[in-house]
């Protein structure tokens, strides 16, 4: 198997100068011979290198570097003068491009141009130019490279000024590259292998009405709740819904419980809404505290309690039923944030306040509705309309719900309840991957998602995956934050992506670790 890693360690810096000498002395004959045959590039300290191994072994590599001059300028010029003014806005060079020669395959000059997406593109250069030989012009082609100027250097050791621009990428190597060569472990959104339908369907048509209410109908079943408003928007709006509730509904004061990123925000939230409540904060991960929770309520003071479910930010499950006992004991209302919870495994939302939910998690549709779920029919309000609870909860949305949504939302349904085995098994085959089974961080886990805490040598994981086509959840500023990083079981096509994963894994563990044996 051919994979990729951004190079850190002394060993691989070691290969990088032996394949460096034996292709740029040894075969073109750029520099003099010398007795160690290694070849440290004099732009080392500023290079960074990508290289290619074959299993454990380093079989190719390319360096990256944006510091001006590049040694391009130093041939032909400030390399601007022959370039298109808008591919000149942020530029790389890419240099030392090197493949040991019994691996000079499609294989492995694939991965080299997937990793040079996934580096370069996303960070937001408009071009890469390079000095491509000219005994590999095919090769360079392949991977995108035009020629941009007349050949340099000597007749023994060639070079072309070749450029690949964003808009190349764009237009003709993005879909080649990631297709079916691109997984992602994300939380969401989930990616759709299915055509998308209803897009040309009116939300005001009998044939609309018919597919969002049996939706309606499949996720009342599934919540066991009494009555659900479809809302277009992310599970941020359906949380601010709620809390407009709680505070044209409620007289006394709330509690927020909060040992999260997701608690956190439903107190910013709860903020912006001016609401009286105190909270109780916790570790993050660790679980809520029934005692202390419930000396709290039992002052009499409290009227509502509002509480995430499934904590995304570390993936733990806040127990409901311990706190709605708690809450049914003081005639509090319980209102959960479900956002990450619903559709990853089954529970009855039939005795809670109020909660919600979206498309675009654990149910495996697309992101864009949002749910919210009560108890009892909201009362009319003075609220801003797109805010006011009571307007959705009628049979006709009262504003615009695209149908595409709903009918993907139907078909993601129709897995249930089988889903929820799927996830459960798919969860545990990442909890018995080594690499969770000792960073996995211990809380009080559910079948979406699991998080790791890695030691200093291994946080680069999540960039050196990407160059390969997966994606962890890592970019989040709360999860760099801590150093944490995610991966989740939601996505359709995680079987095999969990295959990739698992066997670069396995070579790129069995790396680090020999460097640092070696170190």
């Amino acid at each position: 198997m051919y994979w990729c890693k951004i190079a850190t360690t002394e060993k691989e810096f070691e290969g990088i100068a032996a394949l460096n000498y034996e292709t740029f002395v040894e075969e073109i004959p750029q520099y003099e011979p010398n007795k160690t045959k290694r070849k440290v590039d004099r732009f080392h300290e500023e290079n960074q290198y990508i290289v290619v191994y074959k299993e454990t072994e380093i079989v190719g590599m390319l360096a990256f570097r944006d510091k001006r001059p590049f040694s391009l300028d130093e041939k032909i010029g400030n390399v601007e003068r022959y370039l298109e003014e808008a591919d000149c806005g942020k530029l790389a060079e890419i240099r030392l491009l090197a493949v040991k020669m019994p691996y000079r395959t499609g294989r492995v000059f694939f991965r080299l141009i997937q990793a040079v997406y996934a580096f370069a593109y996303h960070r937001g250069y408009t071009a890469a130019v390079i000095s491509g030989t000219t005994r590999e012009q095919k090769l360079y082609k392949q991977m995108g490279f035009v020629p941009f100027a007349e050949a340099v250097g000597t007749e023994e050791a060639k070079f072309v000024p070749m450029i690949l621009t964003k808009n190349k990428f764009e237009q003709a190597l993005e879909k080649r590259i990631s297709k079916g060569n691109h997984f992602t472990f994300y939380p969401g959104p989930v990616k759709q292998n299915v055509p998308l339908s209803h897009t040309n369907l009116s939300h005001r048509s009998s044939e609309f009405m018919d597919i969002y209410t049996r939706m309606k109908q499949q996720l009342l079943k599934i919540s066991g709740a009494n009555h659900i408003s479809t809302v277009v928007g992310s599970g941020t709006l359906a949380n601010d819904i709620m809390l407009g509730q709680l505070k044209v509904n409620c007289e006394k004061k709330g509690l927020i419980l909060v040992n999260g990123e997701f608690g956190e925000r439903l107190v910013e939230q709860a903020r912006s809404w001016d609401l009286p409540f105190e909270q109780i904060s916790w570790e993050w991960g660790m679980a809520y505290e029934t005692e202390v929770t419930e000396r709290y309520l039992a002052s009499g003071e409290i009227e509502w309690l509002l509480m995430v479910h499934g904590e995304t930010s570390t993936g733990t499950l806040n127990a409901i039923e311990p706190i709605l006992e708690i809450t049914k004991r003081n005639h509090v209302k319980l209102c959960v944030d479900c956002i990450s919870s619903f559709g990853a495994m089954p529970f009855s939302m039939n005795e809670l306040y109020m909660a919600t939910a979206v498309s675009g998690k654990a149910i495996g549709a697309m992101s864009g509705l949002s749910f919210i779920f009560s108890q009892q029919l909201a009362k009319e309000a003075k609220l801003p309309s797109y805010l006011n609870l009571a307007k959705y909860q009628h049979s006709k949305p009262p504003f615009t719900v695209p149908a595409t949504l709903v009918a993907n939302m139907l078909e993601a349904l129709k897995e249930y309840p089988q889903r929820y085995r799927l996830l459960e098994q798919r969860f545990m085959e990442l909890q018995n991957l080594g690499i969770v089974e000792k960073y996995g961080i211990p809380t009080n886990n559910y079948p979406m998602i699991v998080t790791l805490q890695l030691p200093n040598e291994l946080n680069g994981l999540h960039k050196d995956l990407k160059l390969n086509g997966i994606l962890l959840h890592a970019d989040s500023a709360y999860l760099r934050e801590r150093g944490l990083m995610q991966l989740s079981t939601i996505q359709p096509d995680f079987e095999e992506a969990f295959k990739q994963l698992k066997e670069i894994l396995g070579y790129y563990l069995s790396v680090m670790e020999d460097a640092r044996v070696n170190s």
